[in-house]
């Protein structure tokens, strides 16, 4: 070696075979090192890379499950409204007689299973498969009842409107404290059959027309001519139509006269506490005619639509079964004559 300044002296280095030997296997071992980290970089990279691949996708599978199961959340809210929707068809049907069971909305519209490829989230997204070709078949069939409904009112106008499909009372202002049916009645302490509804309310809250109609009575009926008429106190009868007698008792002030023809939403009556009444409320019976010609007493929450029931769908479900055998007083002639 010699050095940069020329006053120093060369110096030299003597290998052996043996120092060269291992000088070369340090060179071999360190190119072979060089050329391994050149060959194994892409790969490490590469499985760096996949893991935070592999964790973006891991985190965005549970961002989308998050939003699957919010979405059959919201599928699951529509089903409940579909549900809701068709008792409220159902009941349209039944306050205007026609048949549920033979409309042409009956039958449903079937649609194709769709393959769903196996995952995680394959069972979740059957689920939501299902509830959607639920909700679709029931919204084709709410569509058609819609029509047919629609076609009725536009060929059947007159009976539209004096079937009694509006509460008598607004519902904010009533607590319903009787339904129709069997009851122990307030005064004798026994089982009678309540053939109305009983709608608490001050004294004086108005009570309106549920539908169209002409005054049969408005009065309180004589004692003389029947004990169970007397007891209706203050009593307004209407004749809605050829189908329909609506019967309200215990009132207060009557605001109209016999004969008198009324609208929907006219105020007929107050509440009050007329008659066999332990404090103030409405009476409201619907007497329908049955094949016979007579009006028998039917259950008011079935043909009240602007109000919702807690037991609309049981109130479907006793209306479509066959009339238990029962015992109720008969209209008087002045009120249920032909």
């Amino acid at each position: 070696m010699h050095p940069g300044d020329i006053r120093r002296k060369v110096r030299y280095f003597f290998l052996t075979q043996r120092h060269v030997r291992w000088t070369l296997a340090v060179a071999v071992l360190f190119v072979f090192f060089v050329l391994a980290n050149l060959v194994m970089s892409p790969r490490v990279l590469g499985d760096l890379l996949s893991r935070q691949g592999y964790r973006s996708l891991v985190a965005e599978r549970a961002r989308q499950g998050e939003r699957l199961q919010a979405l059959i959340g919201r599928l699951s809210e529509l089903g409940e409204r579909s549900d809701e929707l068709d008792l409220k068809m159902n009941r349209i049907f039944l306050a205007y007689g026609l048949d549920s069971d033979a409309s042409g909305g009956q039958g449903g519209f079937p649609m194709a299973e769709r393959d769903v490829p196996d995952s995680i989230y394959s069972g979740i997204i059957r689920q939501a498969g299902a509830l959607e070709r639920r909700i679709d078949e029931q919204v084709k069939v709410l569509g058609a009842f819609l029509d047919e409904v629609q076609n009725f009112e536009e060929a059947h106008g007159d009976q539209v409107e004096t079937t009694p499909s509006m509460t008598p009372i607004r519902s904010s202002l009533f607590v319903l404290t009787s339904p129709f049916g069997s009851r122990r009645s307030p005064f004798t302490k026994k089982m009678d059959f309540h053939a109305g509804v009983d709608m608490a309310a001050p004294s004086g809250t108005e009570i309106l027309a549920p539908a169209d109609g002409v005054v049969v009575f408005a009065g309180r009926y004589p004692l003389r001519q029947s004990v169970s008429w007397w007891r209706y106190g203050n009593m307004v009868a209407l004749r809605n139509g050829d189908r329909f007698i609506t019967l309200f008792g215990h009132c207060d002030e009557i605001e109209v006269r016999s004969g008198q023809k009324v609208s929907q939403g006219d105020v007929i009556a107050t509440v009050g506490n007329t008659g066999w009444s332990t404090s103030p409320h409405l009476h409201y019976e619907i007497r329908l005619k049955n094949e016979e010609g007579d009006y028998e007493p039917v259950d008011p929450r079935i043909y009240i639509l602007d109000h919702e029931w807690r037991d609309e769908e049981q109130l479907l479900v006793r209306a479509r079964m066959a009339p238990d055998a029962r015992s109720f007083e008969p209209l008087p002639r002045i009120i249920g004559r032909r």
